[in-house]
């Protein structure tokens, strides 16, 4: 089997990027290692920058996404007991984020290709880059015990941090770069409402917590723990006592508690493979970076990935030029170190740290309260937090 472009991971980058190439008239093929069932069934980021939703818009997959999701023109800070309003939508001209569940974008995704008859093999096994250091690439898989051959002009490695595209990379052709933080989240689903309208990212003395959306029924709540935690250990009421401890009095008295439907524990992480391109095989999204969802870059890192290696492509294909396929990791890397310091700043923020001193904690409250009562740092945290340009 031939195609132009062989794209690893049905994950949003790889869908994505597939439907954006394949509305351009450059055949495709998507191989996943998971199943379909799988992919629908994991509980993922929801805060889509301006530029995700054009994407999207773009790909002709964006009906529903106006339609559920939930624009939000600002966030809050709370700390010292209260909220400090972000005015997204005013600090930067009227630019916002839209709640949408990656769930659900990767559902319309998948169902897009499918009703345009775009091939994606799932459960694939042993899925493998192959000569991408010259100029016949090709990729070999596994299924029901038959090895397959693709051949391909080029390899879109979106398969996720644990996934065979960097494995492939000769370790003498790859650095990274890593920073693990001494802490997670715990995080879980409920159908009850938001207790506010926005996002409410707060600092206490016990600890981060975060209070999110997936819709106006479907609440997303996260608190910071101890990386040796265990979920077992934690009862959806002792979840819920805790958040409202670490939570403004207004919001702890308003918030509606329930059953939680999923609970789980994330381990945060910065992380930055360099370069993104390795002669015909390119990383996108989980990858080649990693950042923990304390700014929600995560998905909308992926889909600027998408957008530059997608320009390349298509001057590749349209105009027989290589100047953006060479171009494409050094303007991708060059939006990810700044998503990665955006990410990496947030956190430190709001986060207690177990060796934090006295001098340490001043200074983030320091930090906090001129964050708060400064037009020019509100403005910086906005513009990092709508996205900035591709």
């Amino acid at each position: 089997m031939r195609v132009q472009v062989a794209i690893i991971g049905s994950g949003p980058s790889g869908l994505l990027l597939g439907q954006l190439l394949g509305d351009a008239g450059i055949e495709t093929i998507i191989l996943d290692r998971a199943s379909r069932k799988h992919i629908l069934s994991r509980v993922r980021a929801g805060v889509l920058e301006e530029g995700t939703v054009g994407l999207m818009d773009k790909a002709g997959v964006g009906t529903r996404m106006h339609a559920e999701g939930l624009p939000h023109d600002g966030f809050s800070l709370a700390f010292d007991s209260r909220d400090h309003r972000i005015d997204l939508f005013g600090l930067t001209g009227g630019k916002r984020v839209t709640v949408y569940g990656q769930t659900e974008l990767t559902r319309d995704l998948i169902e897009k290709r499918e009703a345009d008859g775009r091939p994606t093999i799932y459960e694939a096994a042993n899925v493998t880059p192959q000569g991408f250091d010259g100029e016949s690439p090709f990729v070999t898989y596994e299924k029901d015990g038959i090895t397959h051959r693709i051949d391909c002009d080029f390899i879109a490695g979106c398969d996720g941090f644990h996934g065979a595209s960097r494995k492939a990379v000769p370790e003498s052709a790859i650095r990274t770069f890593e920073k693990v933080y001494p802490f997670g989240w715990l995080g879980i689903l409920a159908d009850v409402p938001p207790v506010s309208h926005e996002l409410v990212y707060a600092n206490h003395p016990r600890g981060f917590a975060l209070c999110s959306m997936r819709s106006q029924t479907r609440s997303r709540y996260y608190i910071q723990c101890a990386l040796d935690e265990k979920v077992e250990a934690w009862s959806d009421g002792r979840f819920w006592d805790e958040l409202r401890r670490r939570l403004p009095a207004h919001h702890a008295e308003a918030m509606v508690t329930g059953p939680s439907f999923e609970k789980s524990i994330a381990p945060l992480r910065s992380f930055v493979a360099e370069p993104m391109r390795f002669g015909r095989l390119f990383l996108v999204g989980d990858a080649a970076h990693i950042v923990p969802p304390t700014g929600a870059k995560g998905l909308n890192l992926a889909a600027s990935d998408v957008h530059y290696l997608f320009a390349g492509l298509m001057e590749h294909y349209e105009d027989r030029s290589n100047a953006g396929i060479e171009a494409y990791s050094a303007r991708a890397l060059a939006r990810v170190w700044k998503a990665v310091r955006f990410s990496w700043w947030m956190t430190t923020m709001l986060h207690r740290f177990p060796d934090t001193g006295d001098f340490d904690q001043k200074i983030q409250e320091a930090e906090l309260d001129y964050l708060t009562h400064s037009r020019a740092a509100e403005t910086v945290l906005a513009e990092n937090y709508v996205g900035l340009p591709y």
